[in-house]
C-alpha cells in the first residue's frame, strides 16, 4: 500500500470511526479504502462501458463480424459473458 494524507472535516471523521464500529471495520481507515474501492469500481464500469461505442466501430472498420466483436467485448470484460 501506498500511505497519503488527506484534510477532512473533524465530524465527518468522528462519523467514519462510529460507521466502523458498528460495520465491524477494524477502524475508520478500512472503512474509508471500503467506501473508495466501491465507488471507484461504479466509475471505472461507467467508463469502460462509455468506451465500448468507440471500441465496437474501430472493429468494425477493421473488419470484424458481429460475432468476433462480441466474442471480445466478452474477453475484454466490457460486456457481460
Amino acid at each position: 500500500m501506498v500511505q497519503i494524507s488527506i484534510r477532512m472535516p473533524e465530524d465527518v471523521i468522528d462519523d467514519l470511526k462510529m460507521v466502523a464500529e458498528v460495520l465491524g471495520f477494524s477502524g475508520y481507515q478500512p472503512l474509508v479504502r471500503f467506501y473508495i474501492g466501491q465507488c471507484l469500481r461504479k466509475d471505472i464500469e461507467k467508463v469502460e462501458s462509455a468506451r465500448a461505442p468507440e471500441l465496437i466501430s474501430a472493429l468494425k472498420k477493421r473488419g470484424l463480424s458481429e460475432s468476433q466483436i462480441r466474442e471480445v467485448l466478452i474477453e475484454s470484460h466490457t460486456i457481460p459473458a
